[in-house]
Order: structure tokens, then sequence, then C-alpha cells
């Protein structure tokens, strides 16, 4: 369950950096970690991606089977 807010938190943030890149024409990442070739930059989008493909999991879980305790 942590694992799964960590990567929804992730997504989030890679979302919001492609709506600004949308709208904005603005990478924040590349802004923040100097640019898109940087060595940080390129952690935080292969983490990013990383964490879209955890998400899909959420799809096909059924959280009625968890307990809630």
């Amino acid at each position: 369950m942590f694992l799964d807010k960590i990567a929804l938190i992730l997504a989030i943030i890679g979302g919001l950096n492609w709506g600004s890149i949308g709208i904005f024409q603005f990478d924040l990442v590349a802004f923040l970690f100097g640019g898109q070739a940087s060595t940080f930059s390129r952690i935080v989008y292969t983490l990013v991606g990383l964490a879209a493909i955890w998400c899909i999991t959420l799809l096909f879980r059924d959280l009625r089977d968890r307990d809630h305790t």
C-alpha cells in the first residue's frame, strides 16, 4: 500500500510536468535539474515512468477483498 501511494505521487508529478509542457512549453523537471539530458532529470523521468507502470496494476486489483483494519 505504501508503494502504491509513492507510485501515485510520482505519476501525479509526471502528469503535472506533462501538463506544464503542453500548456506552457515549460519542463519543470528539466528546469530544476539542469536540462532533459542531465543525469538527475533522467532518473526522475525513469522513476515517473516506472511509477506509471506500477499504477497500471492498480486498475486490476480488487480492493474489496482487502482488509481495512
